[in-house]
């Protein structure tokens, strides 16, 4: 059980990170209210009278030490990752927790792989980055539908969405994501990551009805890049986005998500749509749901669930596709956060 344990969680309250606290108090944990900014941490805090609040910087270690005292884990949702990760990891070690974090920046990703899978594996703790919409559950579908294979040919993961107003984390991310690759797009293919100086190409790819053939942007490439190669024999993994969501994130006047409902969810849906090749046969999962932000928080918080109860298969760095279940966290997910998956042996058509 882990009701009443208490989880750190730093940047909580930022967008993603109202919706990760909600869930945690929903599924009787209780959260540690962290972050860089007081000021804002003050204000969640008299709107939940009784938890801690703890302000802490990356910087400041000691501040980190204070801020995840008695946690049973933290979950990192504060970006841009390439500055909080490393740090809240760190803090993580010290404190001998599991580290959870929602990072879409693929680079980030990548270096939390390669800088902490030793630390982590010698102190037989766990650090999952990419617990998301973007890395974690494109990993866990590729991971669900791959079944019985060691190995596949390709991982094609496609998104659809119905819309993607980007909140100000996305958008701070994006940025040094690019100055990070100095403005080259990213794809990984022959079982490396490359980098390209050509516009990515635009496609159509055939999602299940009703949403149908749709114009996507190939190669718009995700954290799923980095999830899935991390445990998974597959030299060719491609990501697709539709034309109009890839064109909303990057738009300076589309505006933020805005609520639609109690939770705080916005109107936004996605179809997630995998396919894995191998010789001839392939095989397919799909995902929906409803707001891309508000779905991190159920995937974060079932991990580290999952992680406090020992249902896990490793230690060390791992994505969710290594350290769990999938079909099982898949249809965990059905139930916590209302996702529609699929799995067919069949081909595309």
């Amino acid at each position: 059980m882990t009701a009443g344990q208490a989880v750190a969680v730093f940047g909580a309250y930022g967008h993603t990170g109202r919706f990760v606290v909600a869930e945690l108090l929903n599924r009787g944990l209780v959260p540690i209210l962290t972050g860089r900014d007081a000021d804002k941490l003050a204000a969640l805090g008299a709107s939940h009278p009784g938890l801690a609040v703890r302000p802490a910087t990356v910087d400041d270690a000691a501040s980190l030490d204070r801020a995840l005292a008695g946690a049973a884990a933290v979950i990192n949702v504060a970006g841009p990752f390439a500055s909080t990760a490393a740090p809240v990891i760190e803090a993580a070690l010290r404190a001998g927790i599991p580290y959870v974090d929602v990072a879409a920046e693929l680079e980030a990703n990548a270096d939390t792989f390669a800088r902490f899978a030793e630390p982590a594996a010698d102190a037989g703790t766990v650090v999952i980055p990419a617990m998301a919409f973007f890395g974690g559950l494109g990993d866990l579908l590729v991971t669900a539908a791959m079944g019985d294979w060691t190995s596949a040919d390709e991982a094609h993961v496609a998104y659809a969405l119905s819309s993607w107003h980007p909140t100000a984390g996305t958008r701070s991310a994006g940025t040094v994501s690019r100055q990070r690759r100095e403005g080259r797009r990213v794809v990984f293919s022959e079982g490396r990551m490359q980098y390209r100086d050509d516009a990515p190409p635009t496609t159509k790819w055939s999602f299940p009805e009703p949403t149908g053939v749709r114009s996507v942007i190939g190669e718009f490439t995700m954290a799923d890049v980095v999830t899935v190669p991390s445990h998974l024999a597959v030299p060719e993994v491609r990501t697709y986005m539709t034309v109009e969501a890839a064109k909303d994130v990057v738009a300076p006047e589309t505006p933020a998500p805005t609520a639609v409902d109690e939770a705080g969810r916005s109107a936004q849906t996605f179809l997630v749509d995998v396919v894995v090749r191998s010789g001839d046969e392939e095989r397919r999962a799909t995902a929906s749901g409803q707001d891309i932000y508000a779905f991190s928080a159920p995937l974060a918080v079932e991990a580290v669930q999952r992680v406090l109860t020992g249902r896990i298969k490793t230690v060390g760095v791992a994505s969710a596709g290594a350290i769990f279940d999938a079909p099982d966290f898949l249809r965990a997910l059905t139930e916590a956060a209302g996702l529609q998956t699929s799995l067919s042996l069949a081909p595309r058509g």
